[in-house]
């Protein structure tokens, strides 16, 4: 080893960083460097060995292959296959529609049912008011259906229908002897006004069994249809009321057993009556022979 001169001093080492080292040291305290290089850099590390790994056409199809028969193994597990199907709440013409227009081959996964299109096919059909659809533990596809309840029969010129309390025509008949224990209402428009039918039937309770129906005319008014050929023409304005005094001067004066064909209602201050005409016919039989008699 070299000797060191006696009055000569050592130069000491300089402890301060380089300048590369310093401004290292500075970056490292910046917090957005460190989330770089602890986030972005294994990040651009891990897209780049996956774009390098799913280039090959093979791998990808290998991997797609994978996760399809992965999936396909879940969803076909015994927990999630549905095995039958259950309708409640509709009868046995409705609830063979439903299983036309719903052909499942079971047993089938429930991740293969469209629950929502299910429901808006089977409340499709005109008879089917409204309807839920859930699958059930034990495999089993829930239908829960709510039917139109018939209130009338309507006669219109395409045939004879019946119709529910919205005034929905639902289920065509063959005739109108289908069904005698309803009302029936004829003409178009008839089940735009159903609310005011129904009111108008409540109110004929007194001579119910003789109501043959209601008429609607001119989509605008109601003719009340009895036996015998009566009919009692009702105005466009308070129709109820106007019924209501027929009804009542029946029960006063027996109108109706008389031989009366029209009540004309249509106007309020001046209700007429038009016989039948056969009472006109005796009328002029007993004219006729008055005549004859006075000329003797």
């Amino acid at each position: 080893m070299r000797k060191v001169r006696a009055g000569q001093k050592t130069a000491k080492a300089d402890p301060a960083p380089s300048r590369w080292a310093y401004r290292f040291e500075r970056l490292m305290l910046t917090p957005v460097f460190r989330k770089v290089l602890r986030v972005g850099l294994p990040f651009v590390a891990t897209l780049l060995l996956g774009l390098a790994f799913f280039s090959d056409e093979q791998r990808r199809d290998a991997v797609v292959l994978g996760l399809a028969d992965l999936r396909a193994e879940f969803e076909q597990r015994p927990e999630f296959m549905v095995k039958l199907m259950a309708i409640d709440g509709a009868g046995g013409e409705v609830a063979e529609d439903v299983r036309e227009i719903v052909p499942l081959d079971f047993p089938l996964s429930s991740f293969d049912l469209d629950l929502e299109r299910i429901r808006a096919d089977v409340t499709g059909l005109e008879a089917v008011k409204a309807a839920s659809v859930q699958v059930h533990s034990g495999g089993i596809l829930q239908i829960d259906i709510v039917e139109r309840q018939p209130v009338a029969v309507w006669r219109h010129y395409e045939g004879v229908e019946l119709v529910d309390g919205e005034g929905v025509a639902f289920k065509a008949l063959e005739s109108r002897k289908a069904r005698p224990d309803l009302p029936l209402l004829a003409g178009e428009g008839a089940t735009d006004a159903l609310p005011e039918a129904l009111s108008l039937i409540g109110a004929a309770q007194p001579v119910a069994a003789r109501l043959r129906g209601l008429a609607r005319i001119g989509e605008r008014r109601w003719d009340v249809v009895l036996t015998r050929g009566q009919k009692i023409m009702l105005p466009e304005e308070r129709p109820v009321q106007a019924l209501e005094r027929v009804l009542a001067l029946d029960a006063a004066r027996d109108l109706l057993a008389r031989d009366v064909a029209v009540v004309d209602m249509r106007l309020a201050g001046r209700p007429t009556l038009r016989i039948s005409e056969e009472a006109v016919k005796q009328r002029r039989k007993a004219r006729a022979i008055e005549v004859g008699t006075e000329q003797e």
